[in-house]
Parts: structure tokens; C-alpha cells; sequence
């Protein structure tokens, strides 16, 4: 089969991994840099041109669509399903879970455990923070990504403030409980076509409560519960992902969903857990593709 990764980083390690497990199965692989690719209809049909050649021969594409170019990077793998191409992540499930309240209402809508969190566009920030009680309460910005836009205010001073500085500014963000018994961990379950492949468990580093290996956490393989495996499937189907990493909070009364990523990092994950996923989605395209 003839497969590209959509990305715009083609020495890194997850477009290096995936590149290596199709050639080890004998399929013509490449990357595309989105920033480099032009969109048209033309005749009714949809077009693709990468730089200034017609792209028209692909049977599959892997998006690795980056948060700074969700909008033409979703709109470009919306592009490719239109053409018939199968794509391992579609555009929709991409625009939903990188907003981070669009995200939630549809996991809500599931029944699938989430963290108490309220959209942040009451006219009173007041009764907003009242409605979580004490703090600390944590404040993310929508299409963060990384940890980074993921803020921990410690008094009732440091979130009203913060807020009001996020309101004037125009930021849209969302507030959340702060759930204390994670200890600043969190698990990293990847899925891809409707299984659990791989988990682990990420550990802040001493001074942060963000668990991002990105930010200097550390991480351990763990095996997961049947209720952390079960909500982790639940919000991969629920967003209709067949590749994603779900992150959970094991908190007191049960593992919640604490984010969905459609693009999973694999470097800290098959380091951590010596599974190949590159390979299972490799799989998964000879699998799937129509």
C-alpha cells in the first residue's frame, strides 16, 4: 500500500517509528508537511496538490496534525476522506477532542466519568469559584496541549484573578476540581482500533503537578483495572477514535477521563513499555482499509 504521515516534523520520533514499521511491512511510505499541500475542487471533484504535484495514488494516511494547525490539518484529512483515502484519525474526531470542552460534553453524553468542570464564560467568575468551594482549583485553556495552558491556582485570589485576566483577554478555557489524590499522576492508556495496546503511569517531578514526560516527569509500564481499561475504550469509542491515548485520574471514587488526545506522542510510551504501537497501526490500516 502506499501510506503518508501527515506531519510536519518528519525527523521526529513518532513520524520516524510509524515510517519504519510500514517499510518493515513492505508499504511505500512517505510524510507530508500540511504547510506544504493545496486543497481544490475542481469539476466537483477534490483535488490534491503537494508541492505542485497532484497526490492521487494514496490507499491510507496517518495524521499526526500538530495544535497549532488543527484547523487546515483537520480540514486537509476531511480533504483526503472525501477522496476515498482511508485515514487512521478522521477530521471531526480531531476537531472534538482537541477542544477540550467539546470533548467533555461527548464523553458526558457517554456516561463516561469526568472530572467536575464548568466552561468558562459565566458573566459572574465569582460563582464559578464558589461552585468548586475551597481551592486549589485547575484552569486549562481549550486547545492546550502538552501541559502547556494548564494552570493550578492555589488561593481564591490567584483563580479570580487569572480568570479575570483570561475573560479580558478573550481566552476561552474551562475550570476544573482539583483532584488531590492523583498526587500529580496520571495514566496513559493508547488504543488503537478498539483496543488497549499499551499503558503507563506518569509521575510529575517534584515542584509541578502536570505529568507530562514533555515537562520532566518519569514514567512506569502498569496494567491496567477493568474499570480503567473499560472508561479508557468507552471515550476512544465515544469520540469514534481508532487511534488515540485517553488519559485517566484514579481518584477515590474510580478512574476519570482527564483528557483525549488524537495525536499520542509514542516516544515516551513504547520507551516506557517496549510495545511497538507504530506497528499495531500499521496493522490496523491493513486491517481497515476499504
Amino acid at each position: 500500500m502506499n501510506i503518508a504521515i501527515l506531519s510536519r516534523g518528519e525527523n521526529l520520533y513518532s513520524t520516524q517509528s510509524l515510517l519504519k514499521a510500514g517499510l518493515a511491512r513492505n508499504h511505500n511510505m512517505e510524510v507530508i508537511d500540511p504547510t506544504q499541500c493545496t486543497l481544490v475542487i475542481e469539476d466537483n471533484t477534490p483535488k490534491l496538490y503537494f508541492c505542485d504535484e497532484i497526490v492521487d495514488d494514496l490507499h491510507a494516511v496517518i495524521p499526526r496534525i500538530g495544535a497549532s494547525n488543527t484547523y487546515f490539518g483537520s480540514s486537509l484529512v476531511r480533504h483526503f476522506q472525501s477522496m476515498g483515502v482511508f485515514c487512521v484519525v478522521g477530521s471531526e474526531p480531531i476537531l472534538q477532542s482537541r477542544n477540550k470542552w467539546t470533548c467533555f460534553q461527548i464523553l458526558a453524553k457517554a456516561k463516561i466519568p469526568i472530572p467536575k468542570t464548568i466552561l468558562g464564560n459565566a458573566f459572574d467568575i465569582g460563582s464559578v469559584l464558589d461552585m468548586f468551594g475551597d481551592p486549589p482549583i485547575i484552569i486549562k485553556i481549550l486547545q492546550g496541549t502538552h501541559g502547556q495552558g494548564v494552570i493550578l491556582a492555589e488561593t481564591y485570589q490567584s483563580a479570580l484573578s487569572t480568570l479575570e485576566t483570561l475573560k479580558a483577554a478573550k481566552v476561552r478555557f474551562i475550570v476544573q476540581e482539583y483532584i488531590a489524590e492523583s498526587n500529580g499522576s496520571d495514566l496513559r492508556v493508547i488504543i488503537v482500533d478498539g483496543k488497549v495496546v499499551a499503558a503507563m503511569k506518569r509521575q510529575s517531578k517534584q515542584g509541578d503537578f502536570r505529568s507530562n514526560l514533555h515537562r520532566g516527569g518519569t514514567s512506569e509500564a502498569i496494567q491496567l483495572t477493568f474499570q480503567e481499561e473499560n472508561i479508557a475504550l468507552r471515550a476512544a469509542k465515544a469520540l469514534r477514535l481508532g487511534v488515540c491515548g485517553v488519559d485517566i485520574l484514579q481518584t477515590h471514587n474510580g478512574p476519570v477521563v482527564l483528557e483525549v488526545n488524537s495525536t499520542p506522542g509514542l516516544e515516551g510510551i513504547e520507551t516506557t513499555t517496549g510495545v511497538d504501537i507504530a506497528k499495531t497501526v500499521i496493522n490496523y490500516i491493513e486491517r481497515n482499509r476499504k
